[in-house]
């Protein structure tokens, strides 16, 4: 154990001295993040299939129920619970282009984890830095419960808990709480809680600030506390069942599968679930009573209750969807809160996008007509219109507009064609459009997952340490 405390230390304070322009200091926000004593009681475990280049290497970490798929390194780390995720790693040989530059990979992209701490942290890969194309690096970086990291490297670092950093670079920087960002390349920025800002240079720059007084009912944060909030509350009265699938070492087969759909073996199924064809439930994935429509897809830590999806719907990480009715090709970002009530429910129409790290917290039943753009905080119909807009309004911005919170200035197409593109991506590449055997993605691909586990020391000095340990392909 005395291992494990030196090497929480030295992360935490090799990430103090990356913020120290910023004059932020993760000590107070660490003392309670991760239990010492509960890291030896998980294992960790990583996964095996035929189009993933396997090459994991762990020195001096400790990795208590974290998951590895694809090429992974981690060195001198602590990971609790996080999900290093590898499925769409670039390959050598593969022509990379940027702007007006090309480049061969010369090997295959590695995630690669040093001096860091993530707790219940999502990464997917996919960097999109042009700079280390073969790298995929998270180091001296401390991130909380349910953070995402999503296609960003990150050097000397700070996320708070359920933020977001999407296909950005970001060095020194202290993203607070329910941010989500993406933005290129940021440093040296110290982002304040609540804070959703989707910027492409000389393109279009959206930016909403949710009320801090109000965002603390949801999530708060505060030195030598864990976070606690509604969404804490949420996820915390269903931890049990999650529990459950991590202890079982076999669990019953789920009947009326699809043969194109794919189900984690580490998410959670509930009874009365229709699965369609080429649907994607992601490793630690809550479903219950509800409805998935062909091509639908939930990723990881979603939760989707009570709630029907029409089809090719995408339910970003974190995504919660309760008592909510969704049309077709509905587009739910990260992190996002619908939460519909059993007599007050939601209903979203066709080709709604729902901005990532939305609220929707009705008391009467809301509906948003087809293709419209939502995000912020929304209670009442008021509070709809004062923070939506139809896709075709958006198309039409030219310039810039301000409702609320909100302030967008730039190409409103460009912006719209963006998203468009990026749903468009997401469904191909978890085979939402497979078909007659052309098309496959994930859904299909996960199928020939194998799943193995690793064990801590258990006891001495070392407990709650992994031995190194190197496995090739």
């Amino acid at each position: 154990m005395k291992e494990l405390e030196k090497l929480y230390d030295r992360i935490v304070q090799r990430v103090n001295i990356n913020l120290r322009e910023l004059d932020f200091d993760v000590c107070p926000f660490a003392q309670e993040l991760i239990p010492p004593d509960q890291m030896s009681k998980f294992y960790a475990f990583y996964g095996i299939t035929p189009d993933h280049p396997l090459d994991l290497h762990f020195e001096h970490s400790a990795l208590a129920g974290s998951y590895f798929l694809g090429k992974c390194q981690v060195k001198n780390s602590l990971l609790y619970k996080s999900d290093i995720r590898g499925d769409e790693l670039k390959r050598k040989d593969q022509d990379i282009v940027f702007d007006d530059f090309s480049l061969t990979l010369d090997n295959d992209e590695r995630i690669t984890i040093k001096e860091s701490a993530l707790v219940k942290t999502l990464v997917h890969n996919f960097s999109h830095d042009p700079e280390t194309p073969e790298q995929f690096f998270i180091k001296n970086t401390l991130a909380m419960d349910y953070s995402n990291i999503h296609g960003s490297p990150s050097d000397g670092c700070f996320l708070g808990p359920f933020a977001t950093v999407d296909l950005t670079t970001m060095r020194d920087c202290a993203i607070g709480e329910y941010s989500y960002i993406q933005a290129g390349e940021i440093s040296h920025l110290k982002v304040n809680p609540g804070t959703i800002w989707v910027q492409s240079p000389g393109n279009f720059n959206f930016l909403y600030k949710y009320p801090q007084e109000i965002l603390k009912k949801y999530i708060s944060l505060s030195p030598n506390k864990v976070p606690w909030g509604v969404l804490i509350d949420f996820i915390n009265e269903r931890k049990e069942q999650f529990q459950r699938v991590f202890d079982f070492v076999n669990l019953d087969a789920i009947e009326s599968i699809p043969t194109t759909a794919s189900l984690d073996r580490y998410a959670v199924i509930l009874p009365k679930m229709k699965i369609g064809d080429n649907v994607l439930i992601s490793q630690r994935a809550y479903l219950e009573n509800s409805v998935m429509g062909k091509g639908a897809n939930a990723q990881e830590n979603c939760f989707i209750i009570n709630s029907s999806l029409e089809g090719f719907n995408v339910s970003a990480h974190g995504a919660k969807i309760i008592e909510s009715d969704l049309g077709l090709q509905v587009f739910v970002g990260f992190n996002s809160f619908l939460f519909g009530k059993k007599k007050s429910r939601l209903k979203v129409g066709k080709g709604c996008v729902i901005m990532p790290h939305t609220i929707i917290d009705i008391d009467t039943p809301l509906e948003i007509p087809e293709d419209h753009l939502v995000w912020g905080l929304i209670r009442n119909k008021d509070e709809l219109k004062n923070n939506s807009l139809s896709l075709e309004q958006m198309n039409n911005i030219t310039s810039f507009v301000t409702m609320g919170n909100m302030h967008f200035e730039g190409s409103g197409k460009l912006f719209v064609q963006a998203f468009k593109d990026r749903i468009h991506h997401i469904l191909e590449a978890n085979g939402a459009f497979f078909e007659n055997d052309r098309n496959e993605g994930h859904a299909q691909r996960n199928q020939n997952l194998s799943l193995n586990t690793i064990q801590p020391f258990q006891f001495g000095t070392k407990e709650g340490m992994y031995p190194t340990i190197r496995i090739l392909p």
